[in-house]
Formats: structure tokens, sequence, C-alpha cells
């Protein structure tokens, strides 16, 4: 199973306004390493707010807008509506990671002059977003 990423909203208008990273169409970039993903539009689904429990087995989940609209469910804003149960989600995006982190690395390392990977680069996409997160990328 390939990695997959999700990104807040919140979070990429935040590193857009930083220039953090770039959003051309569906694809984002770490400016700071050129790591990019594909983007489809998601949330991340929060909690049950009907009271019905979670007969769809979302809460925790992480779904594309496309799979929610195919099971028959509406988002609106940090809403979704799925037949009687309601949710409270976080709006965002699904990534996938484009092509091999140690190219991106040595190849952002070969542009900025270095020629070869550091002992500070990210060894992982898990430490990559995490230093995303942190600002200290």
């Amino acid at each position: 199973m390939e990695n997959r990423v999700f990104f807040p909203q919140a979070a990429l208008d935040r590193w857009i306004v930083d220039g953090t990273i770039d959003l051309h169409q569906t694809e984002l970039t770490v400016l700071a390493n050129g790591r990019a993903y594909k983007l489809a539009e998601g949330v991340h689904v929060l909690r049950e707010v009907s009271g019905g429990g979670d007969p769809h087995g979302l809460v925790g989940r992480v779904k594309t807008r496309a799979h929610i609209e195919q099971l028959g469910g509406e988002i609106i804003e940090s809403s979704l509506l799925l037949g009687d149960a309601a949710y409270d989600v976080e709006p965002g995006w699904l990534g996938v990671p484009v092509g091999l982190l140690a190219r991106d690395i040595r190849s952002a390392s070969q542009n900025d002059g270095a020629g070869a990977r550091s002992a500070g680069d990210p060894t992982t996409e898990e430490d990559l977003l995490a230093r995303l997160v942190a600002g200290t990328l």
C-alpha cells in the first residue's frame, strides 16, 4: 500500500502564506526540498454527532470527497451528512507522494550546491512531515 498523507486545509493555507509550499493544480511541493504530493480533496472524520453511533465506520478515518460522494454522502464545510448519520470533519487534502524521498532530497541538495545528502536531511516521509508541521524545514 502506498503512503498517504492528510493535509488539513488550515495548514495548507498557513504554509502557502509562509512560502513553505507551492500548490499548482493538484500537486503540492515542499519548497525546502522539492518533495511533491499528488492531491485529492478529502476530509478527516473527527466524530459522529447525530447520536446514532458510527454506522459507516468513518470516525478517525480520512476519505476522499469522491469516496464520500460514492457512498451517497454530502460534505458541507466541516460537516458530513451520510444517510441518517452526521459527522464533524476537518476539510483538507489527501496526498500521495510522487517519486522517491531519497531522490527528492538528493536533488534538492544538488540544487543548493551541496551535491549530496546532508546529515540534517529528513530520512523518512514521517520525518519530513514532522519537520514541515514544526516549521523546521
